[in-house]
Order: C-alpha cells, then structure tokens, then sequence
C-alpha cells in the first residue's frame, strides 16, 4: 500500500524511526547518512531529523554533498586539463572529497569546523554563507545523491549510455574518470559514514520530473537570477545518469535501509 505524507515531507513514523537508528549507533557523535537520487528528498528528510532531534535536546550537524562541489575554477581546470565535461557539476571526480573527509573527522572529534556550502544558481561554492560549528554535536546528518556509489566495471563503460556520452565522449575518457574517482577517492568518504539509508525511486526517468520540481523551486526563490530550462536540464540530468542507474542496482542489497518511493515521493510501504 501507499502510505499518507505530509504535504512538506515524509511521515512522522519515518522521522523518529531514522533518529531512533542514528542514536543507536555507537559512535560518540555518528553519521547518519541519507542517499537517494536527485528530488527524491534527502534534504527534507534530513531537515525533518535534524529538527526532530533538536526537540529532544540534541546538537544536529547537517552536510549535503551537494556542498563539496570543487568550485567552479576547479572544475574549469579540470574541464581543460582532463575532459571539458567536467566542468559541470556533479559526477563524481567533480567533488571535493579530501574536504568532505576533513569535515567529518571535525565533526566527529568534537572541534570547531565550517560546513561548507553550495550555490547552485551561482554554480560556485558560498564562501560567506559557511555555517560555523563550535564544539561537539551529537549527531551528524550527512544527505547526497550518490553516497555510497560505488565503481562499475571497466567493460561496461565501453558503450555510451545516452547521447551525451555518445556525442561529447565518444572516447570514453570523461567516463573512466568519473568512474577512477570513485574507485579511488569515494571510498575513503563512505568509509566515514556510520548508517546509510537509500531513498528509492519507481526508477531512473522520474528524476526528470523530480529534478525539473527542483529548478523550479529555486528559481522561484530567487527569480532574478534565472535557471535551466528543460532542454538544459535534460543534457545535464544526463551527466548523472551512469551512476544513478548503477546506485539503483547496487545500493539496495548495501544500504541498512531501502526506503521505496512512488512518483509523487510518497514512501510505499509492502
């Protein structure tokens, strides 16, 4: 059966059962990790957490990966040294993963540490928008679209997914590095991650729909500084598209938890 939502998030039995997981965990100050592809509502599922858990009088760190991303001289660089699509946003290879590491071990340790943030609109990090931490918190809420991805095989990188990867690297050389980076540098992030809940989508193509809500939302809030239109959106949802389709038929059988989304976000419940 489909289970009710809240109009602005998920259910109040989904709430307390994942900030009932987190403070079982035996790490002094743990990372509850929330993935799931783009629109699927990490953020607000974190959010919920995040404030769930300060109501019964906890300290609440909450990180995006989305806040990792190289900035955007970063990824130019890259974009010339390496291939010119890395200098969208998104892939793996396009985050700053030693970053992520240091923030966590921060966290974990109790220090003083700067949470990082992204402007999407900007396409640049948010150097005067950092949010300062100062001593302990009892928990930390880390949400991503593909945290705890992991490296597909080589051999299946040889066939082009979708029209980018067959028009814009038709050598494959984009492709194997996105998937080098997360062989080699991923893993040393998802090490870091004491719990790892997956939001599951019906499948891939709704994230179209879900991504589109997204740009639209945060145009909305900020109407001057325009967006993407569909045509934009559509080529760079394909830049996501190899690992999101590899998360989808890899995470279920990791994640310590599945939980299963219609196409209106709603948890479906067996």
């Amino acid at each position: 059966m489909t289970q009710a939502t809240h109009p602005d998030g998920f259910p109040d039995a989904i709430v307390a059962e994942a900030l009932a997981a987190a403070r079982a965990l035996t790490p002094r100050t743990p990372v509850f990790a929330i993935s799931g592809l783009q629109g699927s509502g990490k953020s607000t599922l974190a959010a919920q957490i995040a404030t769930r858990a300060e109501t019964d009088g906890l300290r609440v760190a909450v990180l995006s990966l989305d806040d990792l991303y190289l900035t955007r001289d970063q990824r130019g660089q890259l974009s010339r040294d390496v291939h010119p699509l890395l200098a969208t946003r998104g892939p793996p290879g396009t985050h700053d993963v030693a970053l992520g590491c240091e923030v966590l071990d921060a966290l974990r340790a109790g220090d003083d540490v700067a949470l990082p943030r992204f402007d999407k609109l900007a396409d640049d990090r948010a150097q005067d928008a950092w949010t300062q931490v100062r001593g302990r918190v009892d928990l930390v809420l880390f949400e991503g679209w593909c945290l705890g991805a992991v490296a597909e095989d080589e051999a299946a990188l040889a066939t082009p997914l979708n029209a980018l990867e067959r028009d814009e690297d038709a050598d494959g050389r984009w492709r194997r590095y996105c998937n080098a980076a997360l062989r080699q540098d991923y893993p040393a992030l998802w090490a870091r991650i004491d719990a790892l809940w997956f939001l599951q989508p019906p499948g891939f193509d709704i994230v179209r729909t879900w991504r589109w809500q997204q740009e639209q939302a945060m145009v909305a809030r900020d109407p001057a500084r325009g967006g993407m239109d569909r045509a934009q959106l559509d080529r760079f949802i394909q830049h996501y598209e190899r690992t999101s389709r590899h998360l989808l038929a890899t995470l279920p059988a990791t994640a310590d938890r599945v939980i299963g989304l219609d196409e209106a976000r709603r948890p479906v419940v067996a």
